[in-house]
Order: C-alpha cells, then sequence, then structure tokens
C-alpha cells in the first residue's frame, strides 16, 4: 500500500499502554530512500518532547482512524536514549538508540534493511547492555545519511537539460517504508500538473544549493502520465510510469536484493 507523507504528518502513534503523540517529520536514509525514524510530538506526558520511533516497531496503521500502533510501552519511550531530532543524528547515535531497543543494525546487509527487506523482520526483544552499546558505538562511522523530508521540500529538480519543477512530497510504501517516488509540482511550466519521479533516478542531492538533479530530461518529465493526489497508485499505473522513462521498476531491483540477503 502506498501513502502520501501528508498522511502521515499528524498521525497519532499509539504505545501498548497509551498515546505517544503525533508524527511531525520522517527521517530517510539518502542512499536507499528507506524511512528510518519518525519524530514523535510527545505533549504534555513528556514535557512535549519529540522522540524518534523507528518503523520497526510499528504494528499496525489503521488509516481510518489516522493511527499507528507500536509495539513499545510508554516508558520504554520516556527511557530511550535522548536524541536532540533539532539536530543531525549521527551514526553513534543511531546505534545506542538501536541497541537499547535490541534491534539490529539496518546497514551493511544487502537488502534495504540490512539483511531483510521489511522492518518488522528486525523486531527483537531488547538487551540492553551499556558495556555492548559503548562497543558498538566506537565501530561506527559519524555520517547516518539520514535526511529529513521536512527540509528536502521544496528542492528544485533539476534535469538534465534544466529546472522543471520542486519537490512537494514523497510516496512511501508502507510495508517496507521506503519512498518510492518523489511528488514533483511543475506548476511554472504546466500550472496545477504534478508528475513521479522515482528516487533511484536521483543522480545526487545538493544540499548546498536546495536541488536534486535527476538522469531525466525536461522533456521526459513533462510528458510523462500525471499524478493527482487522489489517485489510488496501481501497479498498472506504475508499468505505464516506467515503461515511459524506459527504466527497470524498483521491485526488480527488490527481488535481487532480497535474493542476495537469502
Amino acid at each position: 500500500m502506498f501513502t502520501n507523507t501528508k498522511n502521515l504528518k499528524g498521525l497519532v502513534v499509539r504505545a501498548t499502554d497509551g498515546e505517544l503523540g503525533t508524527i511531525d517529520q520522517l527521517y530517510f536514509d539518502d542512499e536507499t530512500w528507506a524511512i528510518r525514524y519518525f519524530t514523535v510530538k510527545t505533549g504534555n506526558w513528556l514535557d512535549g518532547k519529540q522522540v524518534l520511533i523507528s518503523p520497526i516497531s510499528v504494528l499496525s496503521t489503521d488509516w481510518q482512524n489516522k493511527r499507528i500502533d507500536v509495539s513499545l510501552s510508554m516508558k520504554q519511550v520516556q527511557n530511550s536514549p535522548d536524541i536532540d531530532t533539532h539536530k543531525p543524528v549521527s551514526r553513534q547515535r543511531e546505534a545506542e538508540f538501536l541497541d537499547y531497543y535490541g534491534y539490529p543494525n539496518y546497514w551493511g546487509g544487502p537488502a534495504m534493511w540490512g539483511q531483510d527487506m521489511y522492518p518488522e523482520s528486525l523486531a527483537l526483544v531488547g538487551n540492553y547492555s551499556p558495556a555492548n552499546t559503548a562497543a558498538r558505538i566506537s565501530r561506527e562511522t559519524v555520517d547516518s545519511h539520514l535526511r529529513s523530508t521536512e527540509a528536502i521540500t521544496g528542492y528544485s529538480i533539476e534535469a538534465t537539460d534544466g529546472e522543471i519543477g520542486h519537490v512537494d512530497r514523497f510516496i512511501v510504501e508502507e510495508k517496507a517504508w521506503a519512498i518510492r517516488y518523489i511528488e514533483v509540482a511543475t506548476q511554472n511550466w504546466w500550472p496545477g500538473k504534478k508528475v513521479l519521479v522515482s528516487p533511484t533516478w536521483v543522480e545526487r542531492v545538493s544540499w548546498l544549493d536546495s536541488k536534486v538533479y535527476v538522469a531525466l530530461t525536461r522533456d521526459a518529465i513533462q510528458t510523462c502520465p500525471e499524478y493527482l493526489d487522489t489517485m489510488k497508485i496501481t501497479r498498472e499505473y506504475e508499468n505505464r510510469l516506467y515503461f515511459h522513462y524506459g527504466r527497470p521498476p524498483y521491485w526488480l531491483n527488490d527481488l535481487r536484493r532480497e535474493a542476495a540477503a537469502s
């Protein structure tokens, strides 16, 4: 199932014993474009502090009631490592966070989530040990490749032959918790038209210039199937999209990754 990031913001996150708060931002890995964390506004019960929640802990999503259930208690979240969500999250802080919850690293393996394609496969019983955590942190590099979807929203989309629009929102696949498409607004060229671009076609993101460079021409983007906020993304639509661009679909790459991980 696909969902637009506009539907995720403000979603209630419910622990096993109460509500934790609401989703604010999403942190994605700029190498795989997987959603690694939600930042959650906790409200009054934790003095408004923002905390990180991993998709690994997600049990189910109730879109009708706008709620995500996670396999964590409020006390677990309250005692979790303090991470300043207003600053870049280092790989060392991630290692401490994952170790606290008893989750294995998602990096270093052939699949999107380490050795697995889906985050639910990484859910384990926590076995927090300060000594083990210290050893684990010391082995990690500084750069975690985490970026906020909010930070990149509004970036210009630069085709191979010039600017073509800007990043508006993102389309997330719920099972893998991965950004499958970037929603591009092209109103400066074609009023009201939006199109989708796969992150696999992104050559680089310039954080200095606030630009996303894609290996596509302006004409290819202009003539691709239009995307409407109200439409349901079907496999038929995806096939049309990939056929138009003449690119292999992401699910073939996922199958290769899954085979490598098995």
